[in-house]
C-alpha cells in the first residue's frame, strides 16, 4: 500500500498494518520493493502487488530542491546561534566573579547544547520523521535562539555602537521570525506525548533565564556595598648629624571592608607644606576683611577660610603612589605603606599635611586587563608614540591605559570595547576615566565618561592629617 503523500511530498508504504518505509520518488519506492523481495523491474501500474492512494505512480509533489534548502537554512541557523550562545556564555561561566552571573553564563552554554541538539533533530524532521519529538525539539532550538537574538538586540539598541557581533545577531533574529512562522505553520508539536508539559518545560526555563539575568545584571551589583578604610597618619621626627634635615616618618594604610573586591585605579599621596603670612591685624579690628582675603587665597579649597593669616602658599614636599595602578583588593585585604620625608631643621612651613586619594572600580562589574594597564607610559618620551606630549604643554605625567571588560558578556558583545585611563603626577591630583575612547580620543567626552564610571562603579576616596612642624620639631629633639 503506498499512502497519499503528506505535506512535504513523502508517501508511506506498509505492508499490512506494517509501514516498512517511505519514498519521495519512484526510484526511492523501487528500492523499498527490491528490499521486500520483488524485482528490479517490477511493474508500478500492476494492481496485484501494489495499491495507490491518494494518486497514482505518477503522483510525487515532493520538491527536494526547496526541502534541502529549508534544511541547510534551518541547520546552518541553529548551529550559529548555538555558536554565539556558547561565545557569550562560555567566559562568564568559567570566569565570572559572582556565583549568579557564573549561573547565567552556565544557562547560555546549556541553551548552546539545546540549539545543537536541535540542528540534529531538524535533520530528522525535514527528512523522514522517525522520531515524534524532532519538530518539537527544533521548535524549542528557535525559540532559545528568537530570544537570545532578541536580548542581544535590545541591548545594542540602548547604545547603537557598531560591533561585530552585530553582523551575526541580527541576521539570526530575522532567520529566527522566519523558522518560527515555518514552524508554527506546521505545527511542529503534533505528535508530542505530552505537549502541555514540554510547553511548561520552555516557559519555566525562560523564567529561569530570565529571573537569573535580572539578579546577576541588575539587583546584585547594586546591593553589595563597597567601604574602605583609609587612614594617615605622621610618626615622631628624627634628626641627622649629617645633614641639616628633619627625617617625618608617616604611615599610609587602607584596607577594603566592604563586600566587594576591588581593582585600583589610580593613586597618589601628597605631602604639602604650608607657607602663610599672619595677620598683621590681631584682635577684631576689619574681621570681615581678614576673613574675605584669607578665603580668597584658598580658592582651590571651598569652604576653608583662615582668620589670622593670609597668601596661603603650600608646597610640594613629597608625592608619589601609594598602593599602585592595575593592583586589586580582595575582600577583608588591607596594605600598609610607610614612607620617609624631609623638612630643613629650620623650615618655612608652619604646618604639614598630607593628602591621600584612592580611585577605584568594582570587580564584580568589570575585569581590568592588568598587565597592560599597569605599564606606566611616559608622556616626555617620544617614543610612546600617542602618549607622548611636549612638557610645555602636558608636564610630566605618567599614562595608565587598559581594555575593561564587563564581567555580563551579554554587555561585552554589544559595546564597543572600552578602555580605562589614569594620569598621574606628582604633586597634582589624577585623572581617571573609563571610555570606548583611546587616551588623547577620549578628551571632551565627559558624558560618556560618567555613564562608565557609573556602569563599572568606580569611584574614588581620599583622606587628610596634618600636623604642626612645631610637633614635628619637638619630637625631634629640636
Amino acid at each position: 500500500m503506498v499512502e497519499a503523500p503528506d505535506s512535504r511530498g513523502l508517501r508511506r508504504v506498509t505492508v499490512g498494518n506494517e509501514t516498512v518505509g517511505s519514498a519521495w520518488s519512484p526510484g526511492e519506492l523501487r528500492r523499498i520493493l527490491r528490499r521486500l523481495g520483488f524485482p528490479e523491474d517490477a511493474d508500478l501500474e500492476d494492481t496485484a502487488f501494489l495499491c495507490w492512494r491518494g494518486g497514482d505512480s505518477r503522483t510525487w509533489p515532493d520538491r527536494p530542491w526547496l526541502r534541502r534548502a529549508v534544511l541547510v537554512l534551518m541547520v546552518v541557523g541553529l548551529l550559529a546561534s548555538m555558536v554565539l550562545s556558547a561565545v557569550v556564555g562560555w567566559p562568564d561561566a568559567g570566569g565570572a566573579l559572582t556565583f549568579a552571573q557564573r549561573i547565567t553564563g552556565v544557562l547560555f552554554v546549556l541553551s548552546g547544547l539545546v540549539q545543537g541538539l536541535a540542528a540534529v533533530a531538524a535533520l530528522d524532521y525535514w527528512g523522514r520523521r522517525q522520531l515524534r519529538v524532532s519538530g518539537a525539539v527544533v521548535l524549542l532550538g528557535v525559540l532559545i535562539s528568537l530570544a537570545t537574538e532578541s536580548l542581544l538586540l535590545f541591548m545594542w539598541l540602548e547604545e547603537k555602537e557598531y560591533t561585530p557581533y552585530l553582523l551575526v545577531f541580527l541576521p539570526l533574529w530575522c532567520w529566527s521570525l522566519w523558522a518560527l512562522v515555518l514552524l508554527l505553520r506546521e505545527k511542529c508539536w503534533t505528535g508530542v506525548p505530552w505537549p502541555k508539559r514540554f510547553a511548561a518545560g520552555v516557559v519555566a526555563t525562560a523564567l529561569l533565564t530570565g529571573v537569573s539575568l535580572a539578579y546577576s545584571t541588575m539587583y546584585q551589583p547594586t546591593a553589595a556595598p563597597v567601604h574602605f578604610s583609609l587612614k594617615a597618619k605622621f610618626g615622631d621626627s628624627r634628626t641627622d648629624r649629617r645633614v641639616s634635615f628633619v627625617h617625618v616618618p608617616m604611615t599610609l594604610y587602607l584596607k577594603n571592608t566592604g563586600g566587594i573586591p576591588v581593582y585600583v585605579i589610580n593613586d597618589v599621596y601628597t605631602v604639602r607644606g604650608r607657607t602663610p603670612e599672619y595677620s598683621r591685624y590681631p584682635g577684631n579690628e576689619d574681621l570681615l576683611r581678614e576673613w574675605r582675603e584669607s578665603a580668597g587665597t584658598l580658592r582651590s579649597q571651598a569652604g576653608e577660610a583662615e582668620l589670622y593669616v593670609d597668601n596661603l602658599r603650600k608646597t610640594v614636599i613629597s608625592s608619589g603612589h601609594f598602593y599602585g595602578p592595575g593592583k586589586w583588593l580582595e575582600v577583608g585585604q588591607e596594605y600598609s605603606l610607610e614612607r620617609v620625608f624631609q623638612i630643613p631643621k629650620d623650615p618655612p612651613y608652619d604646618t604639614i599635611t598630607v593628602n591621600v586619594q584612592v580611585s577605584y572600580m568594582r570587580k564584580d562589574r568589570g575585569k581590568l586587563d592588568v598587565d597592560e594597564f599597569s605599564t606606566a607610559h611616559y608622556t616626555w618620551d617620544k617614543s610612546e608614540g600617542q602618549y607622548y606630549c611636549e612638557w610645555q604643554g602636558c608636564g610630566q605625567q605618567l599614562i595608565y591605559s587598559g581594555r575593561v571588560r564587563h564581567n555580563n558578556n551579554l554587555i561585552n558583545v554589544t559595546r564597543r570595547p572600552r578602555f580605562v585611563t589614569a594620569v598621574w603626577s606628582p604633586g597634582l591630583w589624577f585623572i581617571s576615566s573609563i571610555s570606548s575612547l583611546r587616551f588623547k580620543e577620549a578628551k571632551g567626552a565627559l558624558r560618556e565618561e560618567k555613564r562608565e564610571l557609573d556602569r563599572y562603579g568606580a569611584a574614588s576616596i581620599r583622606t587628610d592629617a596634618e600636623v604642626p612642624v612645631a610637633e614635628i620639631l619637638r619630637s625631634a629633639g629640636l
